[in-house]
């Protein structure tokens, strides 16, 4: 029983090893197409690729028999460079969104974080805030 555990073990460790490989082992099976790198995890079908772009993993495709996909949208590629594209386009969309939503939290916002979560430009704003509130109380 022991032995049958560590050789499953043994077995994992060595999947996990492939699996986990850079772009850059001489041991990885890597497809080079225009701006990434298909790194292979495995799978049979479909067919598991981490995306490189530059030296940055930026998801997973998945070559199927007749097609290529990513996991972000519902659209079937020819090719794998438009899946990477796809997920590339994606992710880039979902940055600058989430980045335009983002604002800075208000004075009232950061009197109601602890002290040790505040930047020392927060602390710089409410040094500023408290000078100019006349009706603050402390609780």
């Amino acid at each position: 029983m022991i032995t049958t555990f560590s050789l499953q073990q043994t077995e994992l460790q060595e999947s996990l090893d492939k699996i986990l490989l850079p772009p850059t082992d001489p041991n990885a099976e890597v497809q080079d197409i225009p701006g990434y790198k298909l790194v292979y995890v495995g799978g049979a079908c479909p067919r598991n690729y981490r995306v490189y772009k530059a030296d940055c993993m930026i998801g997973v495709i998945f070559q199927h028999i007749t097609h290529w996909s990513n996991a972000v949208d519902k659209i079937r590629y020819a090719e794998p460079i438009g899946a990477a594209v796809g997920l590339d386009e994606f992710l880039n969309g979902a940055r600058v969104s989430t980045t335009v939503t983002e604002r800075p939290p208000t004075e009232e916002e950061l009197l109601d974080k602890e002290f040790d979560a505040l930047t020392s430009d927060e602390w710089e704003r409410l040094k500023r805030y408290v000078l100019q509130a006349k009706d603050l109380v402390a609780a």
